[in-house]
């Protein structure tokens, strides 16, 4: 206990670059408390003293705005910033040397049974305000972004953003989106609508470029075809 407590510690001063001292670390952060808070409320839940491990959960979430439900399982060194409003549901998994901003959500998509929330593995990092919907696995190394949605499972050591969230970065590489379908946005079909009507005008507008002059070309065309049915009629000077 002794040792995940001091790893705990140094974690917040890797992690955080605010961090001046271990009193300060030991009385300004809410989320070592709500940590430490949950080691003990997950033994209870463990031990099927599940009253005693819930109230202990809503004492800590009084006194921290954390809300750890006690059968979540945590891994070690979880750094939790700031804190306020973050929630982490009962079948949530948290791997090593993760980190949680504020208003993080590891929640659930509906009522059904067993394994509802997510898995997070070893050092992920996840943004302000983001939530992790569901029975999904975001690989190792992996970044959610602030105020994303994620509802799929993300590979080992990518970057997902947006509502809901899709891959931007994989492997230290920039992953470029080119079918609209790759999106998943509510959105979707007027972005691919809108994406023909671009492919249907850029053809057009290259049709023109290749012939600037064919309308009036034809024009001058028809006119001259008129030109020769009048001269069959009329002479130049009749009825002087």
């Amino acid at each position: 206990m002794l040792t995940k407590i001091r790893e705990d510690i140094r974690s917040i001063f890797e992690r955080d670059p605010a961090a001046r001292s271990t009193l300060e670390v030991l009385l300004c952060y809410p989320g070592l408390y709500a940590v430490w808070s949950h080691r003990v409320a997950h033994r209870l839940w463990a031990l099927k003293l599940r009253l005693a491990a819930r109230v202990l959960a809503q004492i800590s979430r009084f006194f921290t705005g954390i809300d750890i439900h006690p059968g979540a399982t945590i891994g070690r060194r979880l750094f939790i910033d700031h804190g306020a409003g973050v929630v982490i549901g009962e079948t949530a998994i948290v791997g090593d040397d993760v980190t949680l901003y504020q208003g993080v959500t590891l929640g659930g998509t509906g009522k059904e049974k067993g394994k509802r929330h997510p898995t997070l593995c070893n050092g992920v990092f996840v943004g302000n305000n983001a939530n992790v919907l569901g029975n999904i696995s975001i690989g190792e190394n992996s970044r959610v972004g602030a105020g994303s949605v994620v509802l799929e499972d993300v590979p080992p050591n990518s970057t997902v953003v947006g509502v809901p969230a899709h891959i931007v970065y994989r492997n230290g590489e920039r992953i470029l989106i080119t079918n609209p379908h790759e999106i998943k946005d509510p959105l979707s079909d007027a972005l691919i609508a809108l994406a023909a009507r671009v492919e249907k005008l850029e053809g057009v507008t290259q049709l023109q470029a290749e012939k600037p002059f064919a309308h009036e070309e034809a024009e001058r065309a028809a006119y001259r075809r008129e030109l020769d049915k009048l001269r069959e009629y009329v002479s130049m000077g009749e009825g002087i």
